[in-house]
């Protein structure tokens, strides 16, 4: 029989995550929208439940547990319905940890996994999307080109997250007939971080475009050494957290423009029991549904070591367009109020916009 009931283990941490999106993540999504900006304690705090730093090794300082897809599905979910952009923050130490599981060498992850076992949160940085209208995630533009004991890197990449910190970007690039990582330094010579991005969602986030002009790595800094890496299963991987992100933000909208259905009056009744109003609902609570369903089918195929790459993108697809229509719906409950700032509803929709036009990477 196939269960849908989500582990005693799986449960206690999606509990936890809900404590702090309701007590830190949720009230800060406002003010972190209009600063432009998110706070080092918020991300400290998330970082001492260890959602990154469960699954290292704990030779490398770590849990020690499995990377289970489902499980970060469960995790993404939840933080994106207090706030996707605070969600991708929080998350983002998985840009580097993630990949580094799945497909590092032994001196990688020495390496690089040592700032994501720490009480300090450290973020973590992938460049992938670039600024072109022909961007092809399994064919990017960005080269990489192998001269002498290392690499040379060609290209742009954009939407890339450059919170404060010391960690290198994980780049992906063509090299081949392939796509493989490259760690480089944010000092590398060759390699400008422009300016931040002014985008319509996900303004607490910082992203920022950034240009490599024969930027030089070694060798050892080939994400999986001489073997290199998988690069189909990362990007599953990837496509599901943002997918399962995309369902908290539609769950999000949804409970708000619901809550105020019920409170909201006109002639004498909540606007609740009104046919038009219920049946919209109703609808968006079946979208959010089917989609969150789609999610943990992609996620289970790949905890099971199958070919998920159909599931994830019609998981990855589904959920960009309920997002979208469900934050529409939302704002639409809410009539004039949905288009001021006092209700989150118009936020989650300038962030859901982003998910079907952005391919933002985030691991779980």
């Amino acid at each position: 029989m196939i269960s849908f009931e989500p582990s005693d283990e799986q449960k206690a941490i999606v509990e936890a995550v809900s404590r702090l999106v309701e007590k830190e993540v949720r009230p800060q999504a406002r003010p972190c929208d209009q600063a432009g900006a998110i706070p080092q304690a918020i991300l400290d705090s998330a970082n001492s439940l260890g959602l990154v730093m469960t699954n290292i090794p704990e030779q490398y300082g770590g849990g020690g547990e499995n990377a289970s897809a489902v499980t970060g599905a469960l995790v993404a979910e939840e933080l994106a319905y207090g706030d996707l952009a605070l969600a991708i923050a929080i998350l983002s130490p998985g840009l580097h940890a993630t990949p580094l599981v799945l497909a590092g060498t032994d001196a990688q992850k020495t390496k690089h996994l040592a700032p994501f076992v720490e009480e300090r949160f450290a973020p973590g940085s992938a460049a992938f999307v670039e600024p072109s209208f022909r961007f092809d995630p399994r064919r990017p533009a960005t080269t990489a080109k192998r001269e002498g004991d290392g690499y040379v890197l060609e290209g742009r990449k954009c939407f890339v997250p450059v919170l404060a910190g010391e960690t290198p970007i994980l780049v992906f690039a063509s090299e081949g007939d392939g796509v493989q990582g490259f760690f480089v330094p944010r000092d590398a010579a060759g390699l400008t971080i422009e300016a931040g991005e002014r985008n319509m969602g996900l303004l607490a986030l910082p992203t920022a475009e950034i240009a490599l002009a024969g930027v030089r790595v070694s060798a050892a800094d080939r994400l999986g050494g001489e073997k290199g890496c998988d690069f189909r299963l990362l990007l599953d991987r990837s496509r599901v957290g943002l997918a399962a992100m995309g369902v908290g933000v539609a769950r999000a909208a949804l409970d708000y423009s619901k809550e105020y259905a019920k409170e909201r009056t006109a002639f004498g009744v909540p606007i609740a029991t009104k046919q038009a109003i219920a049946f919209m609902l109703a609808e968006m609570a079946i979208d959010v549904d089917a989609a969150r369903l789609l999610v943990w089918e992609a996620a289970w195929r790949i905890d099971e070591g199958l070919d998920a790459s159909r599931e994830v993108t019609l998981a990855r697809r589904t959920v960009a367009d309920t997002a979208l229509r469900v934050t529409d719906c939302a704002v639409q409950v809410l009539g004039g109020h949905g288009y001021i700032r006092e209700h989150l509803v118009e936020q989650h929709l300038r962030n859901a916009r982003g998910l079907s036009t952005l391919d933002l990477m985030t691991f779980v």
